[in-house]
């Protein structure tokens, strides 16, 4: 990606994905701003990244402006956990508003190339199967899950009225499950409190009887998904990134007991409110304009995710 990546911004980037996403780009040869405020993001994630002339970390929050020269931004700053977008909804959704707003006037006045990351869950508890870009969602405004879910619905609206009204170069991703090295141990997400759980011989909490779907993309396809992304010439989006390949969650919970060898016991909990009964995208629209597919299948996923664990 060197010959078109020069200076770039990637906001979240001493996240789960924004710092795989930053040791990408800096391999390929571009000047990496790594902006984070490390609510989420961690020095862990972005440690050995130092090294590299081509890197700078600024710490700092994107509901704050920020002055830079920079011809490419991906804008990944927000908590995506339901642990940690839960914690301070409103600053969830301050995060999600006012950074986007800020990024696109940074991208405006620099003439840059724009990449909101946005997520599946802007379908909310969906009514079709499997989820199309077409299809506008099934989203409760004012449940727990809203500051996360409506805010990205808001950053894709400002998105394309920037586009529409300022002429801004925008790509939309939607990403859906995505899990891999550099997760948090403790985010609440489902691959990862597993794989904690199970490494500790612990109790494997599964909500609601466990028959509810995800599909879940390893970080490294979905990193090739976002550059090809940004690569595309006049296509805008939102297009959907994630691995078609659905599995139920208590399926997940035996792999992860069996790859693990642990002696876990799985438990029964309620399950959350507004918590969606299935997940999983349509691709046919990433194939056909970004020639993109995952490839890694889940097994040796997250037999790279496990061993990540247990080197911690």
């Amino acid at each position: 990606m060197s010959d078109m990546m020069k200076r770039i911004l990637v906001t979240g980037g001493a996240g789960f994905i924004g710092s795989h996403l930053c040791r990408r780009l800096l391999d390929e040869g571009g000047k990496v701003f790594c902006l984070d405020n490390m609510f989420t993001g961690t020095y862990d994630n972005i440690r050995e990244l130092y090294e590299n002339p081509n890197f700078e970390f600024i710490n700092a929050d994107v509901i704050h402006p920020i002055q830079l020269d920079v011809d490419y931004i991906f804008n990944l700053a927000c908590p995506a956990s339901p642990i940690h977008y839960q914690y301070d909804p409103i600053m969830t959704s301050k995060t999600s508003f006012m950074g986007a707003l800020n990024m696109l006037d940074l991208a405006r006045r620099c003439h840059a190339r724009i990449l909101q990351a946005s997520t599946s869950e802007i379908y909310g508890d969906p009514q079709v199967h499997p989820q199309t870009e077409d299809y506008r969602g099934n989203v409760n405004p004012i449940g727990p899950r809203a500051c996360y879910d409506e805010g990205k619905r808001i950053v894709e609206t400002l998105f394309f009225d920037y586009h529409r009204r300022h002429r801004v170069d925008i790509r939309v991703i939607r990403i859906f499950n995505t899990y891999g090295p550099n997760m948090l141990e403790n985010d609440g997400r489902v691959v990862s409190n597993f794989i904690m759980q199970a490494l500790h011989n612990r109790d494997i909490t599964v909500y609601g009887d466990g028959s509810q779907t995800r599909s879940f993309c390893y970080v490294d396809d979905l990193i090739n998904g976002m550059i090809a992304m940004m690569r595309k010439d006049n296509f805008y989006g939102p297009v959907n990134l994630g691995n078609p390949q659905e599995i139920t969650i208590l399926d997940l919970a035996h792999m992860i007991i069996e790859k693990t060898g642990s002696r876990s016991r799985i438990v029964f909990k309620e399950l959350p409110e507004d918590d969606p009964v299935k997940r999983k995208p349509c691709i046919d629209l990433a194939k056909k304009e970004l020639g993109w597919a995952p490839v890694i299948p889940i097994s040796e996923g997250l037999d790279r995710t496990i061993r990540y664990f247990q080197s911690r």
